[in-house]
């Protein structure tokens, strides 16, 4: 991109068709790859004012220059390719116009997945061709006309520069004319009062009692994908409400009903008069907009729990209830003194864990899986937020070159360089360590009879991968292929059958990874899948920093070591963070894993069992009652007092009412409203029948 608009230019100069032919392909090219990959250079070349358009309407100016300076501009040809480009951006304008009045009236107010909208007509999408894009696809149209003039220029054929112009002012006509029939009324979505009228509808039949509601980045989508299976389990009538309609695509699969309401006058329009918990896992700013009702209770339950500044944030002491896993999380906010109180603490432990299988003592393979989880660098960029910076190379350097052989697992947090990015940088390093350490291993003769015995069985494991991928992409999609959000928002709706089998494809699928895998083979992962609770399972220990991954590890009872960058020393680290006293405690040199690789090679000479069995109560609670039986429990006992809350509140509002009833009546002489009731509803229950139970009530 750099160097082909210069070369555009200098061809144009020169002149040098060729040259100029050339260094416009170059620049073609260049657009549309960067378009492919979705470069973040696309943005910044739009806001330096070299967006696209302006790149395709230079490429356009210097091939008019180039004409002009090879003596063409008196030519017919040349008038041709003039009056081409101007009707060619004439025609940018009701086509840009088109495709943005289509995609608003394709936007309804919510989006919805599990939702019956049957209420009201949600028609099929435009094809996405017509769509996606549209504007990058409309300007490439002048490619006919730029090859066509070009063409023309060094044949003397003129009539392929005419063919070329009038390919793409035909092009250009047809499509913006193949867009005219998507604004017809039967083609839009429904308006925004007929879509929040069904949406109300819907509430009203289905009454949701228990709501966990969310707000978040692009990347924040783990967050409520954790707690997704927690609230299929929940006593009550579930509902996800969430904010950001680019979060709904980055769900997991879900039986819950998802509700996102961006506006926020639109949802506090709603009426959630029905549900009397909600669930906060993340303190945002548009939290507010829930919180604010009085008829239901706010907890916030987090998206984790370890010694981080966030699980003792001041803005908790807003929320009615806070619930922790255990005592430590209790403890933390007694100690932090944010203005959250005890009594409104709740230890419900982490309902999540229950797939983290706990040790067995021996390693599951030949040589120990040793799991390298760092955290990411946090927002305030805190050195000892992560290890990756100034520990991670050579802790994952002392786990490939260990005397004693170990498979590396490397699994980093997705905000990783988020905000640092030297943080980025590392972890690209690591990636690439741990490749190259896995080409050293499969040329070393020591390896050799393993690799060599298992690659039969290890290719059967792809071909199983690439099935059950492919089934749990067709059972994903539950729309046809291009439909938009409105279209998905229609079809969505649960089918049990269909979430089992998913489910348990996705089983099938994490066995066939590790089987794909060698015992001996390092790997990183870097996507969604295998989930963090499935290298849990496959590593017999951990090394890691300090954030929920470790409090969560504990669930397993596998040893494991935190890495104290900050380099406060082994008695302070410990002392300020709960989750690190079973711990191996790393310098930044990580000379100390050896004692951790010892633990998880014996467990005789894993010093530290007893006192993660101890610390893994303290975090995480008891084993029984389950997690989600705590849960439930708290569930049920907050809106027993959501109820009680309402309850009084009507009969303080009747009271009040029948108080300025009684006052009206005085003035006028008549009978107190507030006597004349009750001695209606004596009589009532004197008669001790139906009818009179019925004249007492209707008197009341």
């Amino acid at each position: 991109m750099g160097l082909g608009y210069p070369c555009v230019m200098l061809a144009a100069l020169l002149p040098n068709l060729w040259f100029f032919a050339a260094a416009g392909a170059v620049t073609y090219v260049a657009d549309w790859y960067l378009h492919q990959k979705d470069s973040y250079l696309i943005d910044r070349l739009s806001k330096v004012r070299a967006g696209l358009a302006i790149r395709f309407l230079l490429r356009q100016l210097l091939l008019v220059l180039l004409l002009a300076r090879e003596g063409l501009a008196d030519q017919p040809v040349f008038y041709a390719a003039v009056a081409c480009f101007l009707l060619f951006y004439g025609l940018q304008a009701p086509q840009g116009a088109l495709a943005t009045l289509i995609r608003l009236r394709r936007t309804m107010p919510v989006v919805t997945r599990n939702i019956d909208l049957n209420a009201v007509r949600v028609p099929d999408a435009p094809p996405r061709a017509l769509l996606s894009r549209s504007a990058e696809k409309m300007l490439h149209l002048d490619v006919p006309a730029m090859a066509g003039v070009i063409v023309a220029v060094a044949t003397g054929r003129n009539v392929i520069g005419y063919a070329g112009v009038a390919a793409t002012l035909a092009l250009g006509l047809l499509y913006t004319l193949a867009l005219v029939p998507y604004l017809r009324r039967k083609r839009r979505a429904p308006a925004a009062g007929a879509a929040l009228k069904a949406v109300g509808s819907w509430l009203r039949e289905y009454q949701p009692t228990v709501a966990l509601y969310f707000s978040g980045s692009d990347d924040s989508a783990y967050q409520v994908n954790m707690w997704l299976e927690t609230m299929e389990q929940i006593d009550g009538r579930p509902i996800v409400i969430m904010r950001e309609r680019t979060l709904v695509k980055k769900l997991q699969p879900t039986s819950v009903p998802i509700l996102c309401v961006p506006g926020g006058q639109h949802l506090m329009a709603m009426d959630l008069s029905s549900i009397r918990v909600t669930l906060y896992p993340a303190n945002v700013g548009k939290n507010i907009h829930m919180l604010r009702v009085p008829t239901m209770k706010h907890v916030f339950i987090g998206h984790g729990d370890s010694d981080k500044l966030a699980s003792v944030n001041p803005f908790s002491k807003v929320y009615d209830e806070v619930w922790t896993a255990g005592q430590a999380g209790r403890d933390r906010y007694a100690l932090a003194d944010v203005g959250v109180r005890d009594e409104d603490i709740v230890e419900v432990g982490r309902p999540q864990l229950a797939p983290i299988r706990t040790s067995t003592g021996a390693p599951g393979n030949p040589i120990p899986t040793i799991l390298y989880a760092p955290t990411w660098e946090g927002w305030d960029n805190n050195p000892g937020n992560t290890s990756l910076l100034l520990a991670g190379e050579n802790i994952l350097r002392r786990l490939l070159d260990a005397p004693r052989p170990v498979r590396v697992i490397y699994k980093p947090h997705p905000f990783t360089g988020l905000v640092n990015k030297k943080a980025k940088a590392v972890d690209e390093r690591l990636r690439k360590m741990v490749a190259a350490a896995n080409a050293e291993r499969a040329t070393d003769p020591r390896w050799a009879k393993e690799i060599a015995a298992a690659q039969s069985s290890q290719a059967a494991a792809r071909a199983e991968l690439d099935r059950v991928e492919a089934r749990i992409a067709r059972l994903a999609a539950t729309g046809r292929k291009g439909g938009d959000e409105a279209e998905e928002s229609r079809v969505s709706l649960a089918d049990p059958h269909r979430l089992a089998e998913i489910k348990r494809l996705r089983a099938e699928w994490n066995d066939a990874y590790w089987r794909s895998i060698g015992w001996w083979e390092h790997t990183a992962v870097t996507g969604a899948e295998p989930t963090l609770y499935d290298c849990f399972n496959e590593a017999d220990g951990m090394v890691s920093d300090i954030s929920s991954v470790v409090s969560d590890f504990i669930a397993s009872g596998k040893p494991y070591a935190v890495t104290d960058s900050a380099e406060l020393g082994a008695d302070e680290f410990k002392r300020q963070n709960t989750a690190v006293r079973a711990a191996v405690i790393l310098s930044n040199s990580a000379a100390e894993l050896e004692e951790l690789l010892a633990a998880v090679a014996d467990p005789a000479a894993d010093l530290l069992a007893g006192e993660r069995m101890r610390l893994k109560r303290y975090l995480l609670g008891p084993d029984e009652p389950t997690s989600i039986e705590r849960f439930n429990a708290a569930v049920r006992a907050l809106t027993a007092r959501a109820e009680a809350r309402n309850n009084g509140v009507a009969q303080r509002l009747a009271g009040q009412r029948i108080g300025e009833l009684d006052q009206e009546a005085d003035g006028a002489g008549a009978e107190p409203v507030g006597a004349a009731l009750d001695t209606v509803a004596e009589k009532g229950a004197g008669k001790g029948t139906e009818k009179g139970a019925e004249e007492a009530t209707v008197a009341g």
